[in-house]
């Protein structure tokens, strides 16, 4: 057995005890809400990971050294080793591998003090650049959607900002659905994004632009996505069920995650259409939030767009769709509707179309930066209790 113990959420701290429990010498380390109510967990755990909970309960996800290891070393053979910048809180899996990839790689990482801005990213990413025997140490990075926006945003207009963005051999995105849109603009500017596709429970990222890493298996099971490989994380702390259920084994013994994600896997290329359970039923039709939201973002300046479900009085389910003050750009609310339902109706059809936007000042997001829905369904709940009662 091996000592669990809780870690804030500083860097240097979280750096420190991964160098300890990766050489073997240190205890395991309970990351993010945790709360751990085990204080020893088996002798091969590295981490105890708190999930988003971005619409539900965090899970704990328990992952072991070897895991860990596995993923980083397969993810230095994909895009290459070098020095990395974390831009990303390190109680979150693509955090934490920034960091074991550091690790792994003998290089110190690069630490962005407090929130998150272009100016300190920007700053960080020049004071990296270094060199070994006269050639250039590569530098890599890891973002989420948000980041990268504002990244782009800014280098469209500074030079100086879009060649730190270049000087990047690669920028991993993941976390949530890259917009075309932003990838587009980020291509034009010479900028290296490499998508990832992956969870806590995969040790992070496991396909990048949709090609599965070495070592990494991929199959479709009834719509859904399963992952097999060695970084497969050992399960849910204290919660056997859950485990048996989520991580199954087939005929031949192998074990394969569900990802309760759907999706296709044809060519060697994965391609990921959405939650299995983001589904509506309105009207009797059953309605994809995730191909919703899809179709909403690739709308001019909707690309943080966010479609939520809602109660409807005459077809029992329904969606709308979030968005920020300013992405309305001086258009009327049932202007910028209108345009939505007319553009989900042609793709998705009749029951797709959304029912209502709502407005706020800002997009409500986890720490990881992903969309807070949790807060924007109890914004809509706020709203429609307004209404209700003449407010």
């Amino acid at each position: 057995m091996r000592d669990l113990i809780t870690v804030g959420a500083e860097p240097r701290d979280v750096l420190r005890g991964l160098r300890a429990t990766l050489d073997g010498a240190g205890p395991a380390l309970a990351l993010g809400d945790t709360d751990p109510p085990l204080r020893h967990v088996p002798g091969g755990t590295a981490l105890v990971i708190a999930t988003s909970g971005s619409s539900g309960i965090p899970k704990r996800v328990v992952l072991s050294r070897s895991a860990l290891i596995a993923s980083a070393t397969a993810t230095a053979a994909r895009i290459g080793e070098g020095a990395w910048l974390l831009p990303l809180p390190p109680t979150y899996i693509a955090g934490a591998q920034v960091l074991v990839r550091s690790l792994l790689s003998g290089h110190e990482p690069s630490l962005l003090a407090g929130a998150f801005s272009v100016e300190a990213f920007t700053a960080v990413a020049a004071s990296m650049r270094s060199s070994v025997g006269g050639a250039p140490v590569p530098r890599f990075t890891s973002l989420v959607p948000t980041q990268l926006s504002d990244l782009v945003t800014a280098a469209e207009a500074d030079a100086a900002v879009a060649g730190e963005l270049r000087g990047f051999e690669a920028i991993l995105v993941g976390g949530q659905a890259l917009a075309t849109s932003l990838a587009e603009r980020a291509a034009a500017l010479d900028v290296r994004v490499v998508r990832t596709y992956g969870s806590s429970e995969t040790s992070g990222g496991c396909v990048y632009d949709g090609v599965p890493l070495d070592g990494v298996g991929i199959r479709i099971v009834e719509g859904e996505v399963q992952v097999t490989g060695p970084m497969l994380a050992d399960g849910y702390l204290g919660e056997t069920d859950r485990t048996d259920e989520v991580f199954v084994r087939d005929g031949n013994g192998t074990r394969w995650y569900r990802t309760g994600d759907a999706g296709t896997f044809v060519g060697g290329i994965v391609r990921v259409t959405g939650r299995l359970d983001n589904v509506i039923v309105s009207g009797g039709v059953n309605v994809s939030l995730d191909r919703v939201e899809g179709i909403v973002r690739i709308q001019p300046g909707l690309d943080t767009a966010v479609v939520i479900p809602i109660e409807d009085a005459r077809w029992g389910q329904a969606s709308a769709v979030a968005i920020s003050r300013d992405a309305l750009a001086g258009r009327h609310v049932s202007d910028v509707l209108a345009e939505l339902r007319d553009a989900v109706g042609e793709v998705a059809g009749a029951p797709a179309r959304p029912r209502a936007l709502l407005v706020v000042d800002e997009i409500p997001r986890l720490s990881s930066g992903k969309p807070d829905r949790v807060a924007l369904r109890a914004l809509w709940g706020d709203r429609e209790s307004a209404h209700r009662h003449g407010q």
